[in-house]
């Protein structure tokens, strides 16, 4: 090891942290301290406090499997059917709705990406302009303290611009958590459905009326 070697910067392991074929040969151990290091300066103190207090295995599983940022899909409709998939360049055609935002969220959310994933659902709802956001959650298999957190500020923000949240997919366990947190009580069991399409005709019934 060269003695005259500096430390690396939080850049530098931010850089480490997203290359996934050397952190599937790090120890568990090693990767949550790399993961607690770059994140120490993301979170206050008290968050930590927060965190340990209500989901002491994130430090820990969530650390050494989960680094990398989960991505969020803009949904569209394949033209003529019901299917909803990722829109993207290579499907122009994919419809929307006017006034619905259809955001698929993957993978655990945690501190250490939690304000990240929350920036890019706040650029996609200000390009967008909608009336509904919903978020299809079947892909995300646990809310952790902060992406519940992160869920309750970003709904009473967009509440206060006069902004729906709906939540759909979700499976037992997330409905649970969700069920007994702020963010539950803020948007109510009507605006839990059970699948994408539901909560589409929802909308599309809704907008129906007000228009006649």
């Amino acid at each position: 090891m060269n003695p005259n070697r500096k430390p690396a910067t939080n850049r530098a392991l931010a850089r480490s942290i997203g290359y996934r074929p050397l952190i599937g040969l790090m120890p568990q151990a090693t990767l949550a301290a790399v993961a607690i290091v770059y994140s120490i300066g993301l979170i206050k103190p008290v968050e930590f406090r927060n965190i340990l207090s209500i989901r002491r295995t994130e430090f820990i599983i969530a650390l050494a499997y989960q680094v990398a940022d989960p991505p969020v899909y803009v949904l569209g409709s394949k033209p003529g059917t019901n299917v909803l998939h990722p829109r993207s360049e290579e499907n122009p055609e994919d419809e929307t709705f006017a006034g619905l935002l259809l955001l698929r969220l993957e993978g655990r959310i945690f501190f250490v990406h939690a304000e990240h994933v929350a920036q890019e659902i706040k650029t996609l709802i200000d390009e967008a302009q909608p009336k509904v956001v919903v978020l299809h959650l079947r892909g995300v298999p646990d809310l952790e303290y902060t992406a519940l957190k992160m869920l309750s500020e970003g709904e009473k923000i967009q509440r206060e611009r006069g902004i729906k949240l709906w939540l759909i997919g979700m499976n037992p366990r997330v409905l649970a958590v969700i069920q007994k947190s702020p963010l539950g009580q803020a948007v109510g069991p009507d605006a839990m459905h059970f699948n994408l399409e539901m909560a589409v005709a929802k909308y599309l019934g809704e907008a129906t009326s007000a228009a006649s």
